[in-house]
């Protein structure tokens, strides 16, 4: 059942490609490839604080109707971490993944939708799976909704989401199968100067969650019905190289309510879920 589900989501992504199935060929050159590896600290969307050192594949691009982003992640796989983070290697997460497809609905129906900033529509998705090895390690969570490209006059490319929530599995909490609140998303990129040889770029996008009933449903006070993830990015780009430091900033990172204590089994500790954490990355882009 549980594959059967995900069969229907990925049929459902997929609905806007079948009419245009005669039109697709495959053509690399609109695809931004990277391999990365990268640092990250003071994760909070979970209950408590990790680190971790893992590899990721991100792809990104533009083709005609079909708009593309997402990544792979495989967590802990050089078996460098902090006390409660799991991985690949020791009985945690092998696979993290998120991917960001939209569907052009200006360029499907062949109509002009555009009005005032808002200058195209889509059809938006945003699909994250965790992949687990067990009901209490692993997620599954499909946003769909509207999407816009918006043209702010400058050289800054902006767009903006908001989606409805369906929510699979959840690492186990009280609101899983079912449709549970919204997500409002919005992302944009700011070229700053050469440097080194280099464009130096300034990329951000913005997650609020909120309308969710997890923490009615889990009649206490350690879940909230809301939360914010933030990121800030600074990229050096070369022709295939890049380095880029990222500054997230969670409110109620994975809903999870700051300041409340919490005990899993090895004794009471404060959930530290509002703060700052940090991604370095190195990657090959071809």
């Amino acid at each position: 059942m549980y594959i059967k589900k995900h069969w229907i989501a990925l049929s459902i992504l997929l609905i806007p490609c079948i009419g245009n199935a005669q039109e697709i060929k495959i053509d690399e050159s609109w695809l931004h490839q990277s391999l990365n590896v990268i640092g990250r600290t003071d994760s909070r969307f979970g209950p408590r604080l990790t680190n971790d050192l893992y590899p990721e594949y991100t792809v990104a691009g533009r083709k005609d109707w079909f708009d593309f982003y997402g990544y792979v992640d495989l967590p802990k796989f050089f078996g460098v971490g902090s006390h409660y983070d799991v991985g690949i290697w020791d009985e945690g997460s092998p696979l993290f993944t998120e991917i960001e497809p939209r569907f052009s609905i200006d360029k499907l129906t062949g109509l002009n939708l555009a009005f005032g900033p808002f200058k195209e529509w889509f059809i938006a998705n945003n699909y994250v799976y965790d992949m687990g090895d067990n009901q209490s390690s692993r997620q599954s969570t499909w946003y769909m909704g509207l999407g816009t490209d918006i043209d702010t006059g400058l050289p800054i490319k902006l767009s903006a989401n908001i989606y409805a929530k369906y929510q699979w599995q959840n690492y186990g909490a009280a609101n899983e199968n079912e449709w549970d609140g919204y997500r409002f998303k919005i992302k944009y990129s700011i070229p700053l100067t050469n440097l080194f040889g280099g464009r130096l770029v300034y990329n951000s996008f913005t997650n609020f969650d909120f309308g969710s009933d997890l923490a009615d449903k889990s009649h206490n006070n350690k879940r909230t019905s809301n939360a914010i993830a933030s990121s800030h990015i600074l990229s050096l780009l070369y022709e295939h190289w890049k380095f880029a430091f990222t500054l997230r900033y969670f409110h109620n990172g994975g809903q999870w309510n700051a300041g409340e204590k919490v005990n899993f089994g090895d004794g009471p500790f404060e959930l530290k879920n509002t703060g700052w954490g940090t991604y370095t990355t190195i990657g090959y882009q071809f």
